[in-house]
């Protein structure tokens, strides 16, 4: 992958979901789809959606006539400082998040089937380069986009979040392989439908993924009776975006509510949320991370970082972080007054490793009391060194510290560490902790590292310092299925070859076009070429409506129409006739072809 200064700047953790874009594995008929999904937008896009995406397609480098290419949008992208990766499929959902904070957009690199071609229910290089790029461009948006990332990097997921997220992962990738079977497909529609519907009380990452789909996937702007398009879901499905704007799909003010409602991401929903402008979208986040783990921390952010069962970091108030797998905290009435980690656990100060303290040192996990000395209204944290003495805390020198919350601890302290003046840590020899009559540390296992600090202010996923925790995402095993095409589907998608390089030179010398005008009559050996094309469709592929469609528009020039132009014409009729999915889909592209007048 060719790299740039923002792909620079991601951490080794996010790097091991990056993959090469399979560009070469793309055939002609993926090509064709994309187009055929691109025209069909930008023709109505333009109208409805957000001032900034016609624009946005131009500055973000995505052509309209074929699959982008990573390392062209890259060279673009970073102008106005974003940039983006190939990624196999759905990537966990904190990680997507993590990306977005680094202004790095995230794009499946497959492409759905033309079965699929108006929805699919996985994400493809539609759906993120065609819906999320050009919204970026939006210097406000792309504020938001980053900051939304950043915050649900840090929300804390549950445990049935981690088998959602694997059952939604393994149904999309079977529902985006056109070879699989319908009962593959039903049981594990089945298994997800019986995961949700026991996932418990919703967790910070489902409430935040919730506002994440009403705003960045599936999100209007502007007035509540005649809003525009911004959401990437709606940008990207031809026909959802059409259907989201009629009066049967419900529109709501956008506010903290949208984190109470859920979404199916099978079927088009059924309300959708208003925005008046996006510095609104950052008041309404603004307003979800007050209610966090990450901004009150105290007892329940440590129960959700228990109850997530992955690395979590908690925040003493004097600054100290500690990250690892939380598993059990002791209550005073309704305070923590001690927390314990099992495994390896880091210690930082400002998101920043302290030394000694990485996972190799603390590898059997890290425990500590919380709270205040009994007898002193100062904190610990803030004592100087005479204040210590005054406590008979005195280095190198037998000490007995007790908590208001009853708990003890009695050791020799060999180091007091400060940062910015305050008391983060306390390292003793030869210590015993208790509370109660329970022995919570004893001097058997080594020097005792205690926390300083009266209460936890903070709370949240993933570790202070992901590169020296050497955090990893773990991949996921199931891929994406590679399609393996038959020797008949091979041999279309050679004429699909044809056919494209035949209007490649129509279109020679409107490179700046963001809609090119296919206005060139053919030539007599090019009609010919289309008319033998057409000729093996009707023998070997009756039912391919997408090749014929671009036969048609090629062959309309104004004049009068061949009997090639005429068969296909009924052909395609045919097809609307016996297959009632497919009539919006072969009447909009005959309307891009010229064929058909619209409305």
């Amino acid at each position: 992958m060719e790299m740039n200064e923002v792909l620079d700047r991601l951490p080794r953790h996010l790097m091991d979901l990056v993959i090469d874009q399979p560009y070469n594995e793309y055939t002609t008929q993926d090509h064709a789809v994309w187009r055929y999904v691109m025209r069909r937008n930008v023709d109505y896009l333009r109208h409805v959606a957000h001032e900034s995406y016609v624009d946005g397609l131009r500055q973000t480098g995505i052509s309209i006539e074929s699959i982008p290419h990573m390392y062209g949008m890259n060279r673009i992208l970073k102008e106005i400082g974003w940039a983006a990766v190939a990624v196999d499929g759905f990537i966990p959902p904190a990680a997507f998040m993590e990306f977005q904070a680094y202004n790095v957009l995230v794009i499946a690199a497959d492409i759905r089937p033309i079965d699929q071609i108006e929805y699919t229910p996985a994400p493809d290089i539609i759906h993120e380069a065609a819906g999320h790029a050009p919204i970026i461009a939006d210097p406000e948006y792309a504020a938001y986009l980053k900051y939304f990332g950043r915050i649900g990097a840090k929300a804390f997921s549950s445990s049935k979040d981690y088998q959602q997220y694997e059952a939604i992962r393994h149904l999309s990738i079977l529902k985006a392989d056109p070879y699989t079977t319908k009962e593959d497909i039903e049981h594990a529609t089945r298994e997800l439908e019986e995961i949700e519907q026991n996932m418990g009380m919703p967790s910070e990452m489902s409430l935040i993924r919730n506002l994440h789909w009403w705003t960045v996937e599936y999100g209007l702007i502007g007035e509540l009776d005649k809003p525009k398009i911004y959401g990437a879901g709606l940008l990207s499905s031809i026909g959802e975006s059409y259907n989201s704007l009629q009066a049967g799909v419900k529109k709501i003010p956008y506010t903290l509510d949208a984190k109470d409602y859920s979404f199916d991401i099978t079927t088009q929903q059924p309300q959708l949320f208003v925005t008046p402008d996006f510095r609104h979208l950052k008041r309404v986040l603004d307003e979800f991370v007050s209610h966090m783990a990450m901004s009150n921390g105290g007892l329940d952010g440590i129960n959700k970082a228990i109850e997530s069962g992955h690395t979590a970091t908690c925040k003493w108030s004097s600054g100290l972080q500690v990250s690892g797998t939380f598993t059990d905290v002791i209550t005073g009435g309704e305070q923590p007054v001690y927390l314990k980690t099992s495994g390896p656990t880091q210690l930082s100060y400002k998101n920043k490793e302290l030394t000694g303290h990485g996972k190799e040192y603390h590898k059997d996990g890290f425990g500590s009391p919380v709270g205040k000395l009994k007898g002193i209204n100062t904190p610990l944290r803030f004592l100087s060194d005479g204040d210590l003495q005054d406590q008979k805390i005195i280095l190198n020198k037998p000490s007995i510290l007790k908590f208001e919350s009853g708990i003890v601890v009695e050791g020799i302290p060999v180091r007091i560490l400060r940062k910015e003046g305050k008391i983060i840590l306390v390292t003793f020899d030869d210590c015993c902790v208790q509370y109660n009559e329970k022995k919570l540390f004893e001097p058997s296992w080594g020097n005792y590292d205690m926390a300083v600090g009266d209460e936890i202010n903070a709370a949240y996923n993933g570790p202070a310092d992901a590169n020296a925790f050497k955090l990893k995402f773990p991949v996921p095993k199931e891929k994406t299925h590679k399609i393996e095409h038959t020797e008949s589907a091979r041999k279309l998608h050679s004429m699909y070859k044809e056919v494209r390089e035949i209007r490649e030179k129509k279109m020679e010398g409107q490179e700046n076009k963001v809609i090119k005008d296919v206005n060139r009559k053919v030539k007599k050996d090019e009609q010919d070429q289309l008319a033998s094309i057409w000729e093996k469709i009707k023998s070997d592929y009756p039912g391919d409506w997408l090749l014929p469609m671009e036969i048609i528009e090629l062959m309309n020039n104004g004049q009068q129409k061949s009997p090639t132009f005429e068969e296909i014409y009924t052909y395609l009729n045919d097809i609307k006739s016996n297959n009632p999915e497919l009539e919006k889909v072969i009447t909009n592209g005959l309307i891009l072809a010229g064929v058909l007048e619209n409305g």
